[in-house]
């Protein structure tokens, strides 16, 4: 496997994805005191790239590591970012690739990648009861942190209408803002 530099990385997915892939920054820093070199590398695509820009990161390396999905309500829409790391393997060269989609909260809508990388099965089950996302093709939709008698519609990371704030409760003597 050869070890492709951040800007070759770049490079490959402006080729693989076209018009598919929004914007990208490369990142490095030294640190510690061995003065080691830290690279990330931010891309940001379509939702309709999405996938695609999974399977090129999976043809970069055989198991690339997914560490987990972190979401952010922005208000119209949700937006994703699929923590990445590649050549973990090799001391001193691992890159931190975060994938960047936005969707709209007029239709949340994700296809899995489970398929790629079975282990993003956890990570998008949490995804989908925390902020609402529809996982399209997720094999095991399951709640996996809320209880079963959590109300059906509310998602504790939505900042809108579905979040849960009629639920929060207040310590006595406390006012709960906008109430």
């Amino acid at each position: 496997m050869e070890i492709l530099s951040p800007e070759k990385i770049v490079e490959s997915f402006k080729s693989a994805l076209g018009d598919g892939l929004l914007s990208s920054r490369i990142h490095q820093q030294e640190v510690a005191i061995t003065r080691n070199l830290f690279q990330a590398i931010w891309l940001s695509v379509t939702p309709g790239s999405f996938k695609k820009s999974v399977a090129h990161f999976s043809s970069l390396q055989d198991y690339p590591h997914l560490a987990v999905v972190s979401s952010s309500d922005l208000g119209e829409e949700i937006e994703l970012i699929y923590h990445f790391s590649i050549y973990y393997e090799y001391q001193f060269k691992e890159i931190s690739v975060g994938v960047r989609v936005v969707l709209p909260k007029s239709k949340p809508e994700i296809p899995t990648i489970t398929d790629i990388i079975p282990g993003a099965l956890f990570t998008e089950r949490e995804t989908q009861e925390m902020i609402g996302i529809k996982v399209i093709g997720i094999p095991d939709d399951r709640r996996l942190f809320l209880s079963d008698d959590f109300p059906i519609g509310v998602y504790p990371w939505r900042k809108d209408d579905t979040g849960p704030q009629d639920l929060l409760k207040t310590l006595p003597g406390q006012k709960v803002p906008g109430r």
